[in-house]
């Protein structure tokens, strides 16, 4: 396992297209539920504790072996939003192209050839893990802080918060990554002997009709 190599899949600038979402941030300033650093804090949180807990936990399965056609199907039954689905198969795609690039990978091209158009982005954020010779908690720690930092990161664009803010938010809400991480990697590799309904099913309702709500804009600086 190369520890250099869990630094190169969560830096920002990996090409997997992460900065051009929001995570449901964007519908939630216009709405006027984040304001400012609170309220940005209170929003990662949540999502945290939901949408981040069930990536981390699909993630942590991928990586560990769990089928991934399997976890595709109970990621899609986990989000009943139309609009967040395509998110997460485009986002899917946009990873799957940097992940075959960059750790070519015999079940990375399995993957793409059974999804043209993206598997869910947590279960190829698992199986590139795998490919980069990560393990579970690895995968589950990225896609856990994946789902508060790209709000944060979106927030200080939307809203021009101070990044230094933004950046303390992050540090504040670590702790609970920490323990979203822990759960998540029970459930994930407890799918390998129990199935897919091992993993958590958390909702986030808010999250998803904003999105939908989102996706019917005509102008939009985010994608999702």
């Amino acid at each position: 396992m190369s520890r250099a190599a869990l630094l190169v899949l969560a830096d920002g600038r990996f090409p997997a297209g992460g900065h051009a979402h929001s995570g449901g941030a964007e519908e939630a300033v216009k709405a006027g539920r984040i304001t400012g650093a609170a309220d940005l804090e209170d929003f990662c949180r949540g999502r945290l504790h939901t949408a981040g807990l069930v990536a981390a936990a699909l993630a942590a399965a991928a990586a560990a072996g769990a089928d991934p056609v399997a976890l595709d199907a109970a990621a899609d039954a986990r989000t009943p939003s139309p609009a967040l689905r395509g998110a997460a198969r485009r986002l899917g795609r946009q990873l799957m192209r940097a992940a075959r690039a960059t750790w070519p990978d015999a079940d990375l091209d399995a993957l793409a050839r059974a999804f043209p158009k993206g598997a869910h982005q947590p279960v190829v954020l698992g199986l590139t893990a795998r490919a980069a010779g990560l393990g579970p908690s690895d995968a589950a720690y990225c896609a856990a802080y994946e789902s508060v930092s790209g709000p944060a990161s979106a927030v200080v664009r939307l809203l021009s918060l101070d990044p230094f803010e933004a950046t303390a938010v992050l540090a504040r809400v670590a702790p609970e990554v920490d323990r979203i991480v822990d759960r998540a990697v029970v459930a994930g590799v407890g799918v390998l002997a129990e199935g897919v309904g091992a993993l958590p099913s958390a909702s986030a309702p808010l999250l998803e009709i904003g999105a939908e709500v989102h996706a019917a804009w005509g102008v939009r600086l985010f994608a999702s």
